[in-house]
């Protein structure tokens, strides 16, 4: 028995020691690798893992003569509080709307036109769609309210002017509330249409050739070529970025709906985001508003916990 042990013991001291000799081996001969990965580790550790002990300001009554560490606890205090208060349900309702709507129409739309450019066979026609459609890609969010407001201008902006051509009367876009998400949603398609579509092109190229040469020999038609070979392929970037997307839904951009906010539509475009802005930069509210985005992050975080695992149920695809 106790031959037994000691062998125990020694094979575990061998296996060990290779262990250790190989990671030291690999080490010595890649060490200008790992320098190389120490650069984007520090940058992570110092400005995302170090700024958050400032979450902790959502549990404490933040007072600036004292600093973070100083103030007192106050526990779930503006947790109950932002839950209790009127703006609650129309802020989260505003950001899970504005989120899902974006989701639902600007998803489909670069996968349809990375599917069209793949079988455009008219070179000079692909690259010119391409630019087209990646360009307002690179404009900023500034300049892009700014051309949403010139175009919806009653005088002389290019909407009014094309309903005038048909006998319509001009419409007041951005003085309407109706017309808000539409007009964000309508906005963000054609700003990102194209850019998204680079990553299902990316994908698509890497299609095996030889399968469109068997559909064409077995007479398929374009259409189902894209239902059999191309949507299949491609159907694994799809479920990612879905995923990384759902995880991201209460993220909505802050910028483009403050931007587009006014005293008329701020009944349906209030959303966490904005809200967090005003009552923490703007009333000095710092705890509560705290508690408001940490709020927002553990929502996120449960919603891609939550679609990855079911992604992992019903398909073969997801992040870990």
């Amino acid at each position: 028995m106790k031959l037994e042990n000691y062998s125990a013991r020694f094979s575990g001291k061998v296996v060990r020691f290779k262990m250790k000799n190989r990671i030291t081996k690999g080490f010595r001969n890649s060490w200008q690798l790992y320098i190389l990965l120490l650069i984007p580790v520090v940058y992570v550790f110092v400005f995302h893992y170090i700024p958050m002990y400032g979450a902790t300001l959502a549990f404490r009554d933040f007072n600036p003569a004292k600093g973070i560490m100083e103030s007192p606890w106050t526990g779930f205090k503006y947790f109950q509080r932002f839950f209790s208060s009127p703006s609650f349900g129309t802020v989260l309702t505003n950001t899970l709307a504005l989120s899902v709507e974006n989701l639902i129409f600007g998803l489909p739309l670069p996968i349809i036109l990375a599917l069209a450019l793949n079988e455009c066979e008219i070179k000079a026609l692909n690259k010119t769609v391409q630019m087209v459609t990646y360009a307002p890609y690179f404009l900023s969010t500034v300049i892009m309210v700014s051309l949403l407001m010139q175009w919806s201008s009653l005088n002389g902006g290019l909407f009014n002017n094309i309903l005038a051509i048909f006998g319509q009367e001009p419409v007041n876009l951005f003085g309407s509330a109706k017309y808000f998400r539409p007009l964000y949603i309508i906005s963000g398609m054609w700003q990102f249409t194209g850019f998204n579509s680079i990553i299902y092109l990316a994908a698509l190229s890497s299609v095996d050739v030889s399968l469109y040469e068997a559909a064409k020999v077995d007479g398929a038609s374009k259409l189902q070529k894209i239902w059999h070979i191309d949507l299949p392929s491609i159907l694994p970037t799809i479920i990612v970025l879905l995923i990384l997307n759902c995880g991201q839904i209460m993220n909505i951009g802050f910028d483009k709906v403050y931007l587009m906010q006014n005293n008329i539509n701020a009944q349906v475009s209030e959303i966490i985001a904005t809200y967090t802005y005003k009552v923490g930069l703007i009333d000095m509210n710092f705890s509560y508003s705290t508690a408001v985005g940490l709020f927002n992050s553990i929502v996120n975080v449960v919603l891609l916990l939550s679609v990855n695992q079911l992604s992992k149920k019903f398909s073969e695809t997801s992040l870990w």
